[in-house]
């Protein structure tokens, strides 16, 4: 079969951005000087990107939203961008999820505030994989989907079971995680590799995985994290570790060749919000990879794309199609690794 195309399913969201003049310590008072709700969650955040990019192949949704004002406002703006959303359901047994997103004006640095919802709920019943003829199967995000989080007696996940059928199907299976504050890493995340083809992590999660520490001071060291993903390749993930940063990504396949890409540096005065830029990062990638691109070149249109992404304080409203990204952002220099 010639599979073509991105089915993306996991977390579903509505964030509320709140833009603020500096984040307060507790039971202090920060000022809220701009606020607005925009699409959030791994699957909708890298379809947008990718509908925003003009990508020239089928965009698939899979997951849950309530049956209420921000649910219809997902399904909306899926149907506005061309993306398909045959297996994105409502349920009522819970509302749509939304996150609060304190992004401090001037740094763009930003502190989220979750509220799970119908993403809690979400299921292999609501996975009819059957239904996608995609390449590339993208679930994100482990950790933040309670019932795919859970672990059998045999102590694998439901995840990871899921992540076995889309291989059996002949899907790409790709993964990305999100950044808990807790211990649950290596039990959540472990069972899966074996059944992922490409895992994007950033320098966080990469050490709550591995144990390893990447970072001396502010920056990643790349030794260090080229020791994290030949760890991650030799613990089961079949053909590449991503891991991104604020610096640049690194990755490794799966015969420990390794890909660097400085992040570009975009003037300051010019970031607005970083809230979504992994996954403009993992939109920039799966492109490459969809067509075939070299690593390299993937790993470069990532950082592009997430470059953009940060010119708005939205995760994707900064993203502009293909033809125009070298004109966005083509003048700013990279940074050094």
């Amino acid at each position: 079969m010639d599979r073509k195309g991105i089915v993306a399913a996991g977390n579903w969201i509505i964030d509320q951005v709140k833009i603020i003049d500096q984040f307060p310590p507790q039971d202090a008072l920060a000022n809220i000087q701009k606020q607005a709700a925009f699409n959030g969650g791994a699957p909708y955040n890298l379809l947008k990107d990718l509908a925003l990019m003009q990508a020239d192949f089928p965009l698939q949704a899979i997951g849950l939203v309530g049956d209420d004002e921000n649910g219809a406002l997902i399904l909306n703006d899926c149907k506005e961008h061309g993306i398909d959303i045959q297996m994105l359901q409502k349920t009522n047994h819970a509302s749509t999820s939304y996150t609060d997103v304190m992004t401090v004006k001037g740094s763009g640095r930003r502190t989220f505030f979750h509220y799970r919802g119908a993403n809690a709920l979400l299921e292999p019943t609501h996975f009819q994989l059957d239904k996608s003829f995609a390449k590339i199967f993208h679930l994100g995000y482990l950790l933040l989907l309670d019932k795919l989080d859970e672990l059998d007696a045999a102590n694998r996940t439901t995840a990871s079971y899921l992540l076995e059928e889309a291989k059996s199907k002949g899907f790409l299976t790709s993964v990305d995680v999100v950044s808990e504050d807790s211990e649950r890493f290596e039990q959540v995340v472990f069972p899966a590799l074996p059944f992922i083809d490409i895992l994007f992590v950033n320098e966080y999660e990469a050490e709550k995985i591995t144990g390893i520490k990447l970072k001396e001071g502010d920056n990643v060291e790349m030794k260090k994290a080229e020791a994290c993903a030949e760890s991650l390749i030799d613990a089961g993930v079949n053909q590449m570790v991503i891991i991104h940063f604020p610096q640049g990504a690194l990755a490794m396949d799966n015969k420990k060749n390794i890909y660097q890409q400085a992040s570009i540096k975009v003037p300051e005065e010019e970031i607005v919000g970083t809230v979504g830029a992994g996954d403009a990062f993992a939109a920039g990638v799966l492109f490459g990879i969809h067509e075939k691109m070299p690593v390299q070149l993937s790993l470069k249109l990532g950082v592009q794309v997430a470059a953009s992404s940060l010119l708005h304080a939205a995760a994707s409203n900064g993203v502009v199609p293909l033809a125009g990204l070298e004109d966005k952002v083509g003048s700013w220099p990279f940074r050094e690794l």
